[in-house]
């Protein structure tokens, strides 16, 4: 249950939020809230993938 909820929100945070590698973000100029973003998405990643 765990798992397929984690996954159902990585392909909204997918779809919603954007893509920071794309775009070459350098993470030591990035704002708190792409950090936030950054964060989120790879907490989502890791809980998904567990």
């Amino acid at each position: 249950m765990k798992k397929k909820f984690f996954k159902a929100l990585s392909k909204l945070n997918k779809k919603v939020l954007p893509s920071y590698t794309k775009k070459e973000l350098d993470l030591r100029k990035a704002s708190k809230v792409q950090m936030a973003i950054i964060g989120w998405k790879s907490w989502v990643t890791r809980n998904s993938l567990d």
